[in-house]
């Protein structure tokens, strides 16, 4: 009996050499290896916030109608009744949460380009400022990382500031979409809003307006700046009115993450650009970026272009 356990525990230490051996000269996989995974997981973060950004509002309020149709009824009346006893709130500044803004998937989003906040200026609480954020590119994605989230450290890097990224008001008249929004701090860029935030809501208060709007998003091609200003500076009006600092903010790369397909003047294409820009707000833009397995096709990823942001402060006495 012995002689059999003895040979019986020969047998399995050879077999857990061999396994073991075995397992060592097995190749990598290289789609496991950790920098494949964070490179993955930095095209997802960008890719969800891509989607939310040009389907949430629209899926959101489809649903919600739906819902209305289905024997769930009443959850949908619930919160159609709070989102009318809450309809005010984004004028007011919103509703932010620290714990939105500082989501891991904002740090992979900024790696993914990668996009940095540079400091140039110390900004005291005690004054209000208005950014004026250029350029609009496609989607505001650098304005976006570094106002609506912690990724490239706001909050750290101006201590007692509390930055404030204004956006089309319709943008908070679609059901969760407009509370994602608020979550980052994103508030409707019109008049009484800023008003608000600018001589009711203290001091240490930025409010980030893009100020060439969506109708800069026209002309925004690689290697092209085009600065849109006519008939939009009330902004350093209200600036004016409020003892507001004024920072001229400008992110290097932002117009190099996609690509446009441009309408000449006086084309079909270029004339519905304009009627949706005056009569619903926005300008709609073909464009495209880099696929999620392939920077050779194409897709709705945006190609991973350095963006640098830097401001000036302009103190106005």
């Amino acid at each position: 009996m012995k002689t059999i356990i003895a040979a019986y525990s020969g047998v399995l230490r050879g077999t857990g050499s061999s396994l073991l051996s075995t397992v060592q000269d097995l190749p990598s996989i290289p789609w496991l290896s950790k920098s494949r995974v964070e490179r993955h997981l930095q095209i997802i973060s960008v890719l969800q916030w891509v989607i939310s950004f040009l389907i949430m509002g629209v899926t959101c309020t489809v649903i919600l109608i739906y819902i209305f149709c289905t024997d769930c009824w009443l959850i949908a009346a619930l919160y159609v009744s709070w989102l009318v006893f809450d309809w005010n709130t984004p004028n007011k500044g919103g509703r932010r949460s620290t714990w939105v803004r500082n989501w891991a998937v904002w740090r992979y989003f900024r790696d993914y380009f990668p996009i940095r906040l540079v400091k140039t200026h110390n900004l005291l609480p005690s004054r209000n400022y208005i950014f004026g954020y250029h350029p609009h590119g496609i989607m505001c994605l650098s304005a976006f990382c570094n106002f609506g989230t912690e990724a490239t450290g706001v909050s750290k890097k101006f201590p007692g500031i509390k930055p404030y990224l204004a956006t089309l008001a319709g943008n908070f008249r679609m059901p969760v979409l407009r509370d994602y929004l608020m979550s980052g701090g994103i508030c409707p860029v019109n008049r009484d809003t800023i008003d608000y935030i600018l001589s009711k809501n203290g001091t240490g208060n930025a409010v980030v307006i893009v100020v060439g709007g969506a109708a800069e998003s026209l002309d925004c091609q690689p290697g092209k700046n085009v600065v849109t200003l006519k008939q939009r500076k009330g902004f350093v009006k209200i600036a004016l009115q409020h003892g507001a600092d004024l920072v001229p903010v400008y992110s290097f790369g932002e117009n190099e993450v996609y690509k446009q397909v441009v309408f000449e003047e006086g084309s079909w294409g270029r004339w519905l650009q304009k009627k949706f820009q005056k009569h619903v707000g926005f300008a709609p833009c073909v464009f495209h970026g880099c696929g999620f397995f392939s920077a050779e096709s194409w897709g709705l990823v945006p190609y991973s272009n350095p963006i640098t942001t830097v401001g000036k402060l302009l103190e106005i006495n």
